[in-house]
């Protein structure tokens, strides 16, 4: 079982933040039938429907990663997105991000239909079918479609919904016939790219032809045209006939995934029934069923409809088995924050940043815990989580904010100007951005590191 771990292990380092999964898989393997460790969702700006999960964006990455390297992708260069919809859809846009519905990873029976949608929409970066798709539209399209993609790029940003709304309206001017006529052609590519990268991979493409059909079942639920996958992904018979020769014909049809890949698959569709459908959760995972997933999927409903002790008592049930998974620590530091018992809460997330010291939201959840307690003596140690959250990810700007917070309570102003400079910076408010930046360099000792640090915003603003 060491064996194992520390292959998983290799390979996970190849990929951006792989310290998380490497505890993950330990905890997995250490528990008998358990499930892999996961952690609470937290959505970052709901109201927009994009939700942030440390867990669930690092199951995607596990996910693609052989697809990546049977691709020739760097993983860092892809970024991934979560939305808030219940249905069936994932896309690319706005240069090499993919979007993923949470109504797919939900729906998604088995982790290689994942990994199916995942590889066809991998398989539109490499094809450059972005470039190519406005490089074939008229000007006027290319404008709405830069609105669209600038919208959502703003909402992701700042956390803002009145961008992404405004983007997509103007991107629903697209002619959408002429657009679905040129897709077709990608589609039928980013296909045979999928397989390809799913074969030299060593993983079926029996999962993207199951999903394919779960499409074509659904378009029949759908006024004509109206499913939403399908409007960007145009399904034909040819394609669903493509792969099933290729599932007839491919020498690795067979194969199955390690069993891995079901443990972090039962526990991102837990976490998003917990999160998302709290009530529904609860019947669907009555107490009678003590799985792991179940379990997790209740102590988040059950978070989410305060009811705290039953909360709790699911979350410390599932620690007893597996006192070093990260993910349900920091699932009953949310607990205890949503409920108001910030000290409890405080205690849980330092356990979890302990396991997961990379794990920037977790981090800033910490930070926000200890700034909300308003004692004197937690200050530094929120603006140090602050301080290494936006390190592993610069443009979090929620831990920017709890930064900024730290420091005007610390009554340091050079450093809350330079803090809010960098804000404005990295959500383009660069005429704002430059002028915070030098009323931090009036403050800042000429020199310094900081000092420096607001010059270089200040040259940046400048586009030098």
């Amino acid at each position: 079982m060491r064996t194992l771990l520390n292959t998983w292990r290799a390979q996970l380092e190849r990929i951006r933040a792989a310290a998380l999964f490497s505890v993950m898989l330990a905890g997995a393997l250490g528990v008998a039938g358990g499930s892999v460790p996961g952690s609470t969702a937290y959505a970052q700006g709901r109201d927009i429907s994009f939700i942030r999960d440390t867990e669930i964006e690092n199951t995607i990455r596990y996910y693609l990663q052989p697809i990546y390297e049977a691709a020739g992708v760097d993983a860092s260069s892809v970024q991934i997105h979560l939305i808030n919809d219940d249905r069936l859809n994932a896309f690319v846009a706005n240069g090499q991000r993919i979007f993923v519905n949470t109504g797919l990873l939900a729906r998604a029976d088995t982790p290689d239909q994942v990994i199916g949608v995942l590889a066809h929409e991998l398989g539109h970066i490499t094809g450059g079918h972005l470039s190519q798709f406005k490089e074939n539209i008229a000007n006027a399209q290319t404008m709405a479609i830069a609105g669209m993609l600038l919208g959502m790029g703003a909402a992701l940003a700042t956390g803002e919904g009145q961008a992404a709304a405004a983007g997509t309206m103007l991107g629903q001017q697209i002619g959408e016939r002429s657009f679905l006529q040129y897709t077709r052609a990608n589609e039928q590519a980013a296909d045979q790219a999928a397989v390809t990268y799913m074969d030299d991979a060593g993983i079926s493409s029996r999962g993207l032809m199951q999903f394919m059909k779960i499409l074509q079942e659904q378009d029949r639920l759908y006024s004509a045209g109206a499913n939403p996958y399908t409007r960007t992904h145009p399904l034909t018979e040819d394609r669903i006939t493509f792969l099933e020769n290729h599932v007839q014909t491919s020498k690795v049809s067979n194969n199955d995934l390690p069993f891995e890949f079901g443990l972090v698959h039962g526990r991102m569709r837990a976490k998003l029934a917990g999160y998302l459908k709290p009530q529904d959760t609860i019947n669907r995972f009555p107490p009678t069923d003590t799985s792991p997933p179940a379990r997790y999927a209740r102590s988040i409903a059950y978070m989410e409809l305060y009811k705290t002790d039953k909360a709790i008592e699911e979350i410390d049930a599932l620690l007893a088995e597996s006192p070093d998974d990260p993910f349900f620590w920091e699932t009953k530091g949310d607990i205890y924050r949503k409920a108001g018992r910030l000290p409890e809460s405080a205690v849980a997330y330092r356990k979890a940043v302990e396991i997961l010291p990379w794990a920037s939201l977790i981090r800033t959840n910490l930070a926000q815990v200890l700034l909300e307690g308003r004692n004197p003596d937690d200050l530094a140690e929120a603006l140090d989580n602050a301080n290494v959250a936006v390190g592993y990810e610069p443009n979090l700007i929620r831990a920017w904010n709890l930064k900024g917070q730290a420091h005007q309570r610390m009554g340091d102003a050079g450093m809350v100007y330079l803090t809010q400079a960098e804000v404005a910076l990295r959500t383009g408010e660069k005429k704002q951005a430059k002028a915070l930046a030098a009323r931090a360099m009036e403050i800042l000792e000429e020199g310094s590191a900081s000092w420096l640090q607001a010059q270089d915003i200040s040259y940046r603003a400048d586009g030098k």
